[in-house]
């Protein structure tokens, strides 16, 4: 699949060094797209475009936006890289190319009925964040919600707006930690896996979705299992090595599994066996 162009049409600074590009694909191409169609683009929670910025490269970054707006396509970056640094200079009206959706999906359809917990750490909000659309979206068809988020500084928050909706609006339950603060935050201080004490949660009634460091996802599993939920009934994202997305190059090759076409979200028991290894 060739990259299609697509317009640039806004760019929001979220924090120091992240920042979430807005696209308009073309009229008329949009249907070209793996998965859309000639209302829209479509995609389901979790997955992943690849991003190609003309003669310097191209990245795979996760859709970040509302499943349920086909009109944009929306991806939050951090600049941490030689492409990502150069599309942090981007401009409105500017193209990039596009190939995707690529990937596997949280599990909000068999999330119904059920509790959710979502733990996520620093950037790895912005591949839950459809997720959390989703559900909002049918808030009625599902249990408690909680959400817990740490990173690293109250500067290095995202969607702060959103978290203070979603936490007043839609009857979700929100905790937010920060590594490091000053004396004026008011909130928790620590790894994201010391909110898991506070909240309490049904292990029977919960499915919980995990995306941020694989360091934090490696110990906020430990933690929820200490609380009695099973490996099938925890969900993960990684996004290691991931090169052309369709299992071609093998770059981001996990044991058995290719991280790109069979992830990136994972029941954990699936993978358990290798995520567990160092030299994976």
């Amino acid at each position: 699949m060739a990259p299609i162009p697509a317009k640039v049409r806004q760019i929001r600074r979220e924090t120091n060094d992240v920042f979430t590009l807005t696209l308009e694909p073309p009229a008329g191409i949009i249907e070209a797209f793996n998965g859309g169609s000639a209302n829209g683009f479509t995609f389901a929670p979790g997955q992943f475009n690849m991003l190609y910025l003309f003669g310097v490269g191209e990245v795979p970054i996760s859709i970040s936006g509302n499943p349920l707006n086909s009109k944009q396509i929306v991806h939050t970056i951090r600049a941490t890289g030689t492409v990502t640094d150069r599309m942090k200079k981007i401009k409105r009206g500017d193209m990039l190319g596009v190939r995707g959706p690529f990937g596997s999906h949280w599990p909000v359809e068999a999330s119904k009925g059920h509790d959710v917990v979502i733990v996520a750490g620093g950037i790895g909000l912005a591949p839950l964040r459809p997720a959390i659309y989703h559900i909002l979206s049918q808030r009625e068809l599902y249990g408690r919600v909680i959400l817990l988020y740490g990173t690293r500084a109250p500067a290095d928050i995202l969607y702060a707006r959103e978290l203070e909706r979603w936490r007043g609006g839609f009857d979700v339950e929100i905790q937010v930690t920060v590594d490091t603060a000053g004396s004026n935050w008011r909130g928790n201080v620590g790894v994201v896996t010391t909110l898991i004490p506070k909240i309490s949660f049904d292990p029977y009634e919960t499915i919980a979705m995990i995306c941020g460091p694989e360091i934090m996802m490696r110990f906020t599993i430990k933690e929820l299992v200490k609380y009695g939920l099973t490996y099938e009934k925890i969900y993960i994202s990684m996004e290691r090595n991931m090169k052309c997305a369709v299992g071609l190059c093998g770059h981001c090759q996990f044991g058995p599994k290719f991280v790109c076409k069979d992830g990136a979200v994972f029941r954990y028991d699936q993978i358990k066996p290798f995520f567990e290894g160092r030299e994976i």
